[in-house]
């Protein structure tokens, strides 16, 4: 205890950060790096193969007759909301006075970078020889003709080899004509498994990109990694059985000496130097909402919802197209990633919250599959109003992945499902067993059971879901002051506008009978979008007791096993792993 009374906050980092690896994997992005640092390294999470067959597609992109309907509606009451023109109205009928926002009035400078063109990938390997002789054979070309078959061989040689494997940014950015099948292992705050993109294919890829990760970008060998600890922060959404295959890769794969698991929203309130929030999470696929009391999750309170920061990005799009402000050019983002690419940028350039018609002038490219990159300017319009999505869903229409077979959620290791399978005592009582009261640990015993199928997925408004988790924690207490304690997370969250309208709306959202008058947004001491690696590394340097890391030798020998006194023995226990260090 004198040594922590006495240790600097710096000191204390640089000494139990050095070998700790943070890594908080999402749907789209993986941020990775040591705890000593300030801030993690953000990596696309995807991985392009080299292939020679077709890939096949594994996304339903048609959007219905009845969808289309709604997504016109919710247009017509963001419209009327925010005081600007309806769908199909011309500005000369509209009954609200115009009001004009610029946004690119703004000093031109900051938003260059975002404007530039986003080049195709070189998917060769690079080779200095290969170049040189490539430009000899240039020189010597009018003598090539005369012994085309003798210099078949030697051009075999000198061929440019295509790499293959490409990883992050760079296997966004590959043209659709060349050679590659693009794969993201984790969908919508899940396992992306399905009929044409197995298990253990998804393993795989995980495991490909974030050793790269270790390798090419941390500089961290395999030889090496057993001096390294490991803390997982993992999304709401993962399942018992993600989470241990997680365990896996990194404990097994990868090769750390030991790792703990935490849960992002409970590092996002460590993060941010909390104890109790309302944390609410807008990735860029999926949107969770969680209640932290004290250090503790509720899970009761937990809500997620099946759209974020990417439907986002494709309602602009979809908007442009409507108000014929965009350029005849063939932009998918669902099929060609550098088009998302470059619908982000633009969100995030451009896209925010108020009232009046919001319009800019943007730079918007044009990717041809075997042609340079083109720019078109254009002024774009009601910038405000993809970003009221959160609140009214039915505008962001989603792309629709089909689900995993119904096996993957059947888990023979579980104690909590009928498939748990192992010799029964004579002497042991139905007390034991999965869902027969008293378990081995009586501090288990009012632990809420988690059935073994998809966790489910409200179809509701941000704010109504905001309402709706509160609302769940129980005492009034608590309630008021969970509304005065919001906490926004994700790269979303800054969104200009974004927190006066949530604060707006879930105040409207609370039942007249409630006795709750006031709420209120959190200001975030650090980037929302990094918040909950932050609090992943403070958790782990802080941890100085590490009753509940797991290590590599016990998890490869033993795995999911019953009868030991280790809480991450059990699939069980994977649940509550985030609330191991608290509870100690």
């Amino acid at each position: 205890m004198d040594y922590l009374k006495t240790v600097v906050p710096s000191q204390l980092l640089a000494e139990r950060g050095s070998n700790l690896v943070v890594i908080n994997p999402g749907s789209a992005n993986i941020r990775i790096g040591l705890a000593q640092h300030d801030a993690p390294i953000s990596v696309p999470h995807c991985i392009a193969r080299r292939t020679s067959q077709v890939p096949k597609k594994n996304v339903q992109d048609q959007v219905t007759t009845a969808q289309h309907m709604e997504r016109e509606r919710a247009y017509d009451i963001i419209a009327s909301l925010l005081k600007i023109r309806f769908l199909d109205e011309e500005g000369a009928n509209n009954q609200y006075p115009q009001k004009m926002g610029r946004v690119d009035a703004f000093p031109p400078q900051s938003n260059n970078k975002k404007e530039t063109v986003i080049p195709w990938t070189n998917v060769f390997e690079k080779s200095t020889s290969s170049s040189s002789e490539e430009g000899n054979s240039l020189k010597s070309g009018e003598f090539s003709t005369e012994k085309e078959g003798n210099a078949n061989e030697e051009t075999n040689l000198t061929e440019p080899k295509y790499r293959e494997h490409i990883f992050g940014e760079e296997a966004l950015r590959i043209s659709p004509a060349e050679p590659y099948c693009l794969r993201r292992p984790i969908r919508r705050g899940h396992f992306n498994i399905s009929l044409h993109y197995p298990m253990q294919q998804v393993i795989e890829d995980m495991h490909a990109i974030w050793d790269w990760i270790l390798t090419e970008i941390l500089r961290i060998p395999r030889s090496q990694r057993h001096t390294y600890s490991a803390v997982l922060v993992v999304p709401e959404t993962f399942d018992n059985r993600e989470i241990k295959e997680l365990l896996s890769i990194v404990l097994r794969d990868l090769c750390f000496t030991t790792a703990v698991i935490h849960q992002e929203g409970l590092a996002a309130v460590f993060g941010n130097g909390l104890s109790t929030a309302c944390v609410v999470n807008i990735g860029a696929q999926s949107t969770s909402v969680m209640c932290i009391e004290d250090g503790v999750t509720l899970p009761t309170t937990q809500i997620t919802l099946r759209y974020g920061g990417e439907d986002i990005s494709r309602c602009l799009l979809w908007t442009q197209r409507h108000h014929q402000t965009w350029p005849p050019i063939r932009t998918d983002g669902l099929t060609k990633p550098i088009d998302l690419l470059m619908l982000n940028r633009l969100k995030e350039s451009h896209c925010h919250i108020r009232e009046g018609e919001v319009e800019a002038v943007a730079i918007v490219h044009s990717y041809e599959e075997g042609a340079p990159p083109g720019s078109h300017k254009t002024r774009l319009t009601a910038l405000n109003v993809p970003p009221m999505g959160l609140f009214y869903p039915m505008l962001l229409v989603p792309d629709v992945y089909p689900p995993p077979p119904r096996s993957w959620f059947s888990d023979s290791e579980d104690m909590l499902e009928e498939t748990w399978d192992f010799p029964r005592r004579p002497d042991m009582s139905d007390g034991y067993l999965a869902g027969g009261g008293s378990g081995f640990y009586p501090m288990w015993e009012n632990y809420p059971v988690f059935q073994s199928k998809p966790k489910k997925q409200d179809a509701i408004g941000l704010a109504d879901a905001i309402a709706k988790s509160i609302l769940s924690a129980g005492r009034i207490d608590l309630q008021r002051k969970l509304f005065c304690s919001m906490q926004l997370i994700g790269g979303t969250a800054l969104t200009e506008g974004l927190i006066s309208a949530i604060e707006e709306r879930v105040l409207h959202a609370i039942p007249s009978h409630e006795a709750i008058d006031t709420v209120e947004v959190l200001q975030s001491r650090t980037n929302p979008a990094s918040v909950t690696w932050k609090g992943g590394a403070v958790l782990g340097i802080l941890d100085f007791t590490r009753d509940a890391w797991i290590h590599r030798e016990d998890w490869i020998k033993n795995g999911i096993h019953i009868g030991s006194g280790r809480k991450y023995k059990d699939s069980y226990f994977l649940q509550a792993q985030t609330m191991c260090f608290t509870n100690s």
